[in-house]
């Protein structure tokens, strides 16, 4: 992108980071993750570089079950050695990028509009992406007496997570493509765009208040318990299925100052991701185990099971995919063109896959130089 076009944030990102970044600020970064002690310290392990702990991010979704699974399994203890894992458990993007920016965590499990949001608010210096986590996971579930057709949501009340977050942005390009028009800010238009916390859209569609909504799981497979039907994967609209929906960053500093901490980190990842695979019906049972720990309550099969399927665990952060994201939030008014080169380091992860014997993965001319 021309260097002359990548000019500092206005009003779409604005709305896209800093109401959302208020709102949060007066409840803390993050939660405590509980100590499960799953993960155990090896007799006669060393600290990695001194460092007594690596702060590491993550939500309770399934979309993040790299992190879930690295962590009930003990993947990232096992690699840290005596290096604390120290975990804090978020629920929105935006309050995990002032962790990030704070130094309250050093390394996190996130969306890709949140981390083009922090990237480029901070004009490129608060992070970098490192590593892919998860591709998929996210549908547009309907109310099957209202809507029978894509055509039928035009009119209709359907639910997002957050204004200007990822799947926000999907849906806004996706009406935007059907030849609807919706004022991005206010949600008003051909199709009224109701943004909704995900803990509350399943009572909210239950309640009759949306008519469906565009959502990751497990939130997509609870309101299919409802009654809701799946009236689009988003993944059938990417190439090859495949899109980013979770990435893993690291503070710059961090990074600069303890390379051998954060290569640990995503040689554990890649670990557990090669798990998850090699073991689907195992991994799904601790990331829901996790998830119990994390929350008190762990997912019902109805709900895991078909959340699990939708989802591809990967080390690739699938950087074609983010540019896209970043266009389609450029189009629908939410976010001026950013400078996205250096928003990845996959120096130390290809290092990790080349050591496995894995081809390395491309940062889509988006790499630090």
């Amino acid at each position: 992108m021309p260097a002359n076009r990548s000019t500092l944030l206005r009003r779409g990102m604005t709305a896209l980071a800093a109401l959302p970044l208020l709102a949060l600020a007066a409840c803390g970064y993050g939660s405590e993750a509980k100590d499960d002690n799953t993960a155990k310290v090896a007799a006669g392990a060393k600290k990695i570089d001194g460092l007594g702990s690596v702060k590491i991010g993550y939500f309770g979704n399934l979309t993040h079950a790299t992190a879930l699974v690295g962590k009930q399994k003990g993947f990232f203890q096992k690699e840290l050695g005596a290096t604390h894992a120290d975990y804090q458990l978020f629920n929105a993007g935006p309050s995990e990028i002032e962790a990030i920016n704070s130094g309250s965590i050093d390394i996190g499990w996130i969306g890709p509009s949140p981390a083009i949001n922090g990237y480029t608010k901070s004009d490129g210096r608060s992070l970098r992406i490192i590593g892919g986590s998860a591709s998929g996971g996210v549908k547009l579930v309907v109310n099957p007496k209202k809507i029978k057709s894509l055509k039928d949501v035009e009119g209709k009340k359907i639910a997002t997570p957050q204004l200007g977050n990822t799947q926000d942005v999907a849906f806004l390009n996706w009406v935007a493509e059907q030849g609807w028009r919706v004022d991005a800010q206010s949600g008003r238009g051909d199709v009224s765009v109701v943004r909704t916390d995900n803990k509350v859209t399943p009572d909210a569609f239950k309640a009759g208040s949306v008519d469906g909504a565009w959502v990751p799981e497990p939130t997509a497979s609870k309101l299919v318990a409802e009654g809701g039907k799946v009236l689009l994967d988003e993944a059938s609209l990417w190439p090859d299925k495949k899109f980013v929906i979770t990435n893993i960053i690291v503070r710059q500093a961090f990074l600069k100052e303890h390379p051998k901490a954060v290569e640990a980190v995503l040689r554990a990842s890649a670990e557990a991701n090669k798990w998850i695979n090699a073991n689907p019906d195992e991994a799904k049972a601790a990331a829901n185990k996790q998830l119990e720990s994390d929350s008190g309550k762990a997912l019902p099969a109805d709900v895991l099971d078909p959340a699990w399927k939708s989802i591809q665990f990967t080390d690739d952060p699938l950087a074609a995919t983010l540019s896209t994201e970043a266009e389609h939030a450029v189009k629908a008014g939410l976010l001026e063109e950013p400078k996205l080169e250096g928003i990845y380091d996959l120096t130390l992860l290809n290092k990790v896959r080349k050591a496995e014997g894995e081809a390395a993965v491309d940062d889509a001319g988006l790499g630090v130089k």
